[in-house]
């Protein structure tokens, strides 16, 4: 069945009810077993990363850690319009959009690949998959492929595992062609974002409708574990009766029982823990990475939604989409040590920080703009009109070996 979900409603009534749904360091190096290996050949498939020893999962993506195929990228931030249909490329060095095309319906992210050598549209009600060259930022055409809301890789890029949200499964696709090699059908309303363990064994995916999260093995040939949320308390949480009330919000499609919508997933630094952004809760899961058991609830801000680390490990940021802020995490311990503030009110979602660290690029879901952060001071430098709907921004290029997917997830 077609999508008249809370996503394509909300692309009929977020334009006019966008205002009414917002609300007005150190770190520790534990060594960790993690995966390593050397740039990325003229092949994205690759034998697996062998292990080595690091102080950070996400040191190989230290600001400046470009590697030869991200070099050869022009610099450029790429933004779908979900209500637009449309992708927009500005300048990161003049903060002005230099070109626009269109693409099918829905745009949700653009995603680079796990060799940096395509940047993938991921237009989900189109049910296609849109190349660019990072190197020129020119686009091909559209590759058929069903219900892409969301798209990552496997760490050693034999596959793409696109998320169908709408359909209910991880389909498991060529990393080149996206041709369909398997399905792995999965309990979950709203199968959405993931990122792998320290040592690339196994990843952890939010369903955003239901309130679960889903603990995969790494090729996505088995579920190991789901983790229901529903069941843990946390303070400050947004009712689920009047979160489906929220007419133009994707909150309203909650499913009957849920009381969670986990959304944005990435891996602390150390790789202790997992971090899962909930839009209801308001705040940020705590899941232990061994273990695959909840630990803790931070309590951010309204709509936590986006994660980001900072370059040198040291802070994680936070979006919280239904109050306009971005919430500054101590990588080590978790706590809250800075919250920035949008002047006059926003809604900063998804994005990625640039290849030296300085600044954060998040974009304004309801406001069809996209807010430039500097990432010492949590000023607001930016805010560059775009298209309506603006979603998965992607900052390119990135530091990293490889990517995982989403916006940026680099190791």
């Amino acid at each position: 069945m077609r999508r008249s979900t809370p996503r394509a409603r909300a692309a009929l009534t977020l334009p006019l009810l966008g205002a009414l749904v917002l609300a007005g360091c150190s770190s520790r190096s534990d060594s960790l077993t993690v995966a390593s290996t050397s740039h990325p050949s003229s092949s994205s498939r690759s034998s697996t990363p062998s292990p080595t020893k690091t102080t950070s999962v996400y040191a190989a993506a230290a600001a400046g850690e470009l590697s030869s195929v991200a070099r050869s990228a022009r610099p450029m931030v790429y933004v779908p319009n979900t209500l637009s249909d449309t992708v927009q490329l500005i300048d990161p060095a003049t903060y002005t959009v230099v070109g626009r095309f269109r693409v099918g319906r829905e745009p949700q992210h653009v995603v680079p690949s796990w060799d940096m050598k395509t940047l993938w549209v991921n237009s989900d009600l189109a049910n296609t998959l849109t190349p660019i060259d990072p190197r020129t930022g020119h686009h091909g055409a559209p590759v058929p492929v069903d219900d892409p809301y969301n798209l990552y890789f496997t760490p050693d890029g034999s596959h793409a595992l696109v998320m169908a949200e709408r359909l209910h499964r991880i389909d498991v696709r060529d990393p080149h062609t996206m041709a369909l090699q398997r399905s792995l059908r999965v309990p979950c309303d709203g199968i959405n974002h993931a990122d792998y363990n320290a040592g690339l064994t196994a990843f952890v995916a939010s369903c955003e409708f239901n309130g679960k999260l889903l603990v995969v093995d790494r090729n996505a040939t088995a579920i190991r574990k789901v983790i229901d949320l529903n069941v843990i308390k946390t303070p400050g949480a947004t009712s689920p009766h009047d979160a489906i009330h929220m007419m133009g919000s994707p909150k309203n499609g909650l499913r009957a029982g849920a009381s969670a919508m986990p959304q944005d997933v990435r891996l602390t630094p150390d790789g202790r823990y997992f971090l899962a952004a909930d839009m209801l809760r308001n705040g940020v899961w705590v899941i232990d990475a061994k273990t695959f058991t909840y630990s803790r609830f931070i309590h951010t801000g309204m709509g936590a939604h986006g994660i980001y680390p900072s370059r040198d490990g040291h802070r994680i940021f936070v979006a919280n989409r239904d109050e306009g802020t971005v919430s500054v995490l101590d990588a080590s311990t978790l706590k809250q040590v800075a919250r920035w503030v949008i002047p006059g009110g926003g809604s900063p979602d998804m994005g990625g920080v640039t290849a030296d660290g300085s600044q954060l690029w998040l974009s304004g879901r309801y406001n069809g703009v996209v807010y430039v952060f500097d990432t010492t001071t949590g000023k607001v430098l930016h805010k560059i009109p775009v298209d309506s709907g603006p979603h998965g921004l992607s900052v390119w290029p990135q530091p990293g070996r490889f990517s995982l997917g989403h916006t940026g997830n680099m190791r």
